[in-house]
């Protein structure tokens, strides 16, 4: 067994690789880039090495320093991660070359893989169901055009050598291919340094489902079942789940031996993932077809390993060691049902605009373990109860940076049914407090609680079916909004109560305020506490709370009902995050209250004619200059934020007056980009 692991990654998965190492007795190492010299993950490791400047390209994508670091620690093995260079033949190759094992597959199985046009040509010769497309090269946007309208629309446009969901364009029309096939190229070149792009045909109403495979060093192969990651946004994940609720044991059969086949063709080992693409219309079966493999390991690895109770870390390191897998295809147990949210830093409520800005508080739910072991789940049954593990590469006080992944953690939960494992990321996402950045805590426990994704009914479109014009919070009844009215007025009298005792502020005899109104999802509510008990609107409700001012979590219970708050003081009132929405509570005293009706409402600046940079992150294109007539709609920039690119347009019609940035400049969140008139 290895005596050292380097861990070329940052973030969760370098901390998740990391607890599996120590875990094994095998001392590890960081690397990290000034952006990151405080991070988790450096502090974990044994050893770290610093590679260079925050920008990827100037740290984690430089092979030479990872190998240097390698060699001056001593270590004899390298855990790539995913991401960065995971997917990097010539990493691989160069590892082998300096004599350092390489935790992952063959270099020869990267590079047959990680070519998108060429993996489908083996694919298909492994016989494995493929999309109809155009694999060849494709000179120019023209030509694409003719591609696409051959193929017919709607199609997909994808980098050769792309992943994570970026480099990909949806087009249901020649302005579609016409708009998106050179941004296509430029994302695949700026992120894989590759700007190849093939067409394939988009299957409607699609599902994302993918095998998770696993093979040694001495021939043996196997699948592990297979992941749904059908609810993505722009092409990324957001919600993963294993099993998949429509797939049926030969449907899993024959997508898990096809998997095999393909992996067995190009010399696998390690672990894998084969993405397919699957008709939701098609229930007979045979309705998949290849999109990738990935040849890594995978974000969404842990639900894997919640229903199979195997560490794939360890076996991918074991592996990688020449140990052979110790067990056939006919050992392998799927147990129960397992369900993983990625935690973005992004607004949901702003269109889910990339948001950096320091972890002013960070605290995962407190029935995650902490730190756990690498697999939590492994002594699970069906008759098992609840569990649930966060992975994470923060901590308070940390910096959500612009130049990574926007993900701060991972939330998975296990439970011996699918409709339980799902209100067990409800009743955790409730009780998961995150200040500072926006994140996307609300939305995940908006979807957990939407009767289409409880049904199963998933598609790849589900999020811009559901939400066409964006997220505004989870529908909340009005007995939720009467208990966050209650929950709003029980903390005001303790601050105020903290006042008349600390500050002296109500004088030495005065009782605090006790009447409230209450104003929550536009409407007002009566509310009064006492020791007796809380009644609103008239009502006496049995309720139970416990709060001190400062607390950020409160768990409340009002007759049958129990749930987490999240409650951050604001202006006149609280902001209260539960069930899939944060509502602001506008807490007045009842004497004060009738006044509120007589302030003069202040009038927001117009700022239509302004193109204002919506999240921080660097001008790749100005598409207008001044003096330019432009349409509503029409693109004007294209703003570059946490690897994505962003398309800016105009709002309005109008006349270019001035131009304030220049392509290349980084913005800041909020600055003018140019002006209209």
């Amino acid at each position: 067994m290895f005596k050292k692991i380097l861990v070329a990654n940052r973030g969760e998965i370098a901390c998740r690789v990391m607890r599996t190492a120590k875990r094994m007795g095998i001392a590890t190492v960081a690397v990290y880039s000034d952006a990151d010299a405080r991070s988790p993950h450096v502090l974990m490791a044994d050893e770290a090495v610093r590679l260079g400047p925050a920008p990827a390209a100037e740290s984690y994508l430089k092979a030479e320093l990872i190998l240097l670091a390698a060699k001056e620690t001593g270590a004899d093995c390298i855990h790539p991660g995913y991401g960065f260079l995971s997917e990097r033949e010539s990493f691989a190759r160069a590892c082998a070359e300096a004599g350092i094992a390489f935790v992952g597959p063959p270099p020869n199985a990267i590079a047959a893989m990680g070519d998108k046009i060429e993996s489908k040509k083996l694919a298909k010769a492994a016989g494995v169901n493929v999309v109809p497309g155009y694999l060849g090269e494709i000179a120019d946007t023209d030509e694409a055009v003719r591609i696409a309208s051959e193929i017919g629309y709607p199609v997909m446009m994808k980098a050769s050598a792309g992943g994570g969901g970026k480099g990909m364009r949806l087009a249901w029309s020649e302005a579609d291919v016409r708009e998106g096939f050179e941004a296509t190229k430029r994302e695949g070149l700026a992120s894989f340094g590759d700007d190849r792009v093939f067409i394939e045909k988009f299957i409607e109403s699609p599902r994302h489902i993918e095998i998770q495979v696993l093979g040694d060093q001495h021939g043996t192969i196997v699948y592990l079942g297979e992941r749904e990651c059908s609810v993505q946004r722009r092409h990324q994940k957001v919600v993963e789940e294993a099993p998949s609720p429509f797939v049926s044991p030969e449907m899993r059969r024959k997508m898990g031996e096809q998997a095999v086949a393909l992996a067995r063709a190009v010399g696998y080992f390690s672990a894998g993932t084969v993405e397919l693409i699957v008709s939701g219309a098609d229930r007979s079966g045979d309705g998949f077809y290849f999109l990738e493999m990935n040849t890594r390991l995978q974000v969404e690895h842990p639900v894997t390993e919640a229903i199979t109770g195997l560490d794939l870390v360890e076996q991918m390191i074991r592996v990688a060691a020449g140990e052979p897998l110790g067990f056939a295809q006919s050992d392998v147990r799927l147990t129960g049902w397992a369900i993983e949210n990625r935690v973005y830093a992004e607004d949901p409520y702003r269109g889910f605009l990339p948001s950096i800005g320091r972890l002013v508080r960070y605290a995962p739910p407190a029935d995650a373990p902490t730190p756990y072991t690498a697999t939590p789940f492994a002594d699970m049954d069906e008759e098992g109860e609840t569990y649930v593990r966060v992975d994470d590469g923060v901590v308070e006080g940390g910096e959500v940076s612009m130049f990574y992944d926007p993900m701060i953690a991972k939330l998975v939960t296990w439970a011996p049914t699918r409709a339980a494992a799902i209100d067990a990321q409800v009743a955790a996402l409730d009780a998961f407090v995150i200040e500072g950045p926006g994140t996307n805590l609300d939305f995940l426990s908006a979807l957990m609680q939407h009767p289409r994704f409880r049904s199963g009914a998933l598609t790849t479109g589900f999020i811009a079916e559901e939400y066409p014009e964006g997220f505004t919070g989870a529908p909340a009844t009005p007995e939720l909004l009467g208990i966050l009215a209650a929950t709003a007025a029980f903390a005001a009298t303790a601050q105020a109560d903290r006042a008349r005792r600390i500050d002296g502020q109500l004088g030495s005899r005065l009782r605090p305020p006790a009447d409230w109104v209450v104003r929550i999802g536009g409407a007002d509510h009566a509310v009064s506490v006492s020791t007796d008990g809380i009644l609103v609107d008239g009502a006496d409700i049995d309720f139970a709370m416990e709060y001190t001012p400062g607390d950020r979590l409160v768990q409340v219970e009002a007759g049958d009902t129990a749930l987490a708050v999240r409650i951050e003081p604001v202006r006149s009132g609280f902001r209260l995050g539960a069930r899939g929405a944060s509502h602001v509570a506008r807490v007045l005293p009842a004497r004060i209250a009738p006044y509120a009706a007589h302030l003069i409402e202040k009038v927001p600046p117009d700022l239509s004619r302004f193109l204002i940079a919506p999240m921080p992150g660097l001008l790749v294109r100005l598409d207008v200059a001044a003096g330019d007539r432009v349409e509503m709609g029409q693109p004007l920039a294209v703003v570059e934020a946490m690897k994505m690119e962003n398309i800016l347009r105009a709002g309005k019609a109008g006349t270019v007056k001035a131009i304030a940035a220049v392509a290349g400049d980084s913005l800041a969140v909020d600055q003018v980009i140019l002006e209209l008139e």
